[in-house]
């Protein structure tokens, strides 16, 4: 024969219809008075929370890396259309060479120094030498 069902039986029945995951409700009804369980909470929320973040970097490296593929996927498309019109000595001015980005930066790092140091103290003049 069966065992005859208990209220007890009942509960647990309710609790794992409405949590499945088994997360205490009490919890949720009844705050926590311990410092302990709270501090281990706090940090468990925490470790969560820098798991997050993480994927959220590694999500936004990833669409980075996939717009800078487009971006050099259309720009060869670009002279190769140019290439096939017949006009290779006529390259656009808008493509970027990927070889040159770091002369680039360096040359526009020279452009925005270049202000600064004319803004600054005077050089100093040279003793004049009369014979």
């Amino acid at each position: 024969m069966s065992k005859p069902v208990t209220p007890q039986d009942m509960f647990d029945l309710w609790q794992k219809m409405v949590n499945p995951g088994a997360y205490p409700l009490q919890s949720l009804m009844f705050p926590v008075l311990d410092a302990k369980e709270l501090e281990k909470k706090i940090a468990e929320l925490e470790v969560v929370e820098h798991w997050l973040k993480a994927n959220v970097n590694m999500v936004a490296l990833t669409i980075k890396s996939l717009q800078f593929q487009r971006d050099m996927i259309k720009g060869g498309e670009k002279v190769m259309k140019s290439m096939k019109d017949g006009n290779e000595a006529e390259q656009p001015d808008d493509i970027p060479n990927p070889a040159m980005w770091a002369w680039n930066m360096m040359a526009e790092a020279a452009k925005g120094a270049a202000p600064s140091a004319e803004s600054g103290a005077e050089k100093p003049k040279k003793p004049s030498r009369k014979r």
